[in-house]
């Protein structure tokens, strides 16, 4: 089936997991004792993208179950995204059962396998500890939330070696690049912080989309 139409019927099939992801995003920052945000960007955001996403995907896969764990993995990640740049939080709730079903599906995914998936996330998710401990002792602030670490761990375990090193190369540049334009925009000043998950989700995705069926 040619690539151009399994992307188009894709989007579609996005926009409706989209729409789901929004709904349980309200209902967990409700569960949180937190007000959801109702500007366009908040209720709509997950629906675009979520459906730009997933008709890129299946233009690039196309109809495989590769792509179905590809995107079950966006969805989590637009998720995350959203959730963390409205609340700053990133939610146990969402990525322990995500972090367990990338164990599982590990096993099917190709050029990854389980010992791969466990190593990567384990050695992540100690080296952005590190990370979060040192900025803790050095800075006497926080450098790095736990939610961070724990996303990181996700990360390794749906990417693998390299292109875990690829999404957090990309996620901590893009942060860098967005920090300093809010500073020159004195929209922020130097002491503000910004949200790294967002950053390292959408590196994330960016590497998943290089991988495409692989």
């Amino acid at each position: 089936m040619p690539a151009v139409p399994i992307g188009i019927g894709w989007a579609a099939v996005g926009a409706g997991v989209g729409v789901l992801v929004r709904l349980a995003s309200v209902w967990l920052a409700r569960g949180e004792k937190l007000e959801a945000g109702r500007r366009r960007w908040q209720a709509y955001g997950p629906v675009l993208v979520t459906a730009l996403l997933f008709g890129l995907f299946g233009w690039r896969i196309g109809a495989s179950p590769v792509l179905l764990i590809r995107s079950l993995w966006l969805a989590v990640l637009v998720q995350v995204i959203f959730f963390d740049l409205e609340h700053q939080l990133i939610l146990d709730r969402v990525l322990l059962p995500a972090a367990l079903a990338a164990a599982v599906l590990s096993v099917f995914t190709p050029n990854l396998g389980l010992v791969a998936s466990l190593l990567t996330g384990i050695v992540t998710g100690l080296i952005f500890l590190a990370i979060a401990m040192l900025g803790s002792v050095v800075f006497r602030a926080e450098a790095m939330g736990f939610g961070d670490v724990k996303f990181s761990v996700f990360m390794g375990l749906i990417l693998g070696p390299r292109p875990t090193f690829n999404a957090v190369v990309m996620g901590l540049v893009l942060a860098g690049v967005v920090a300093i334009g809010l500073v020159l925009l004195q929209l922020r000043t130097m002491r503000d912080s910004i949200p790294y998950g967002p950053f390292l989700a959408a590196g994330a995705v960016v590497a998943l989309f290089l991988l495409g069926g692989a």
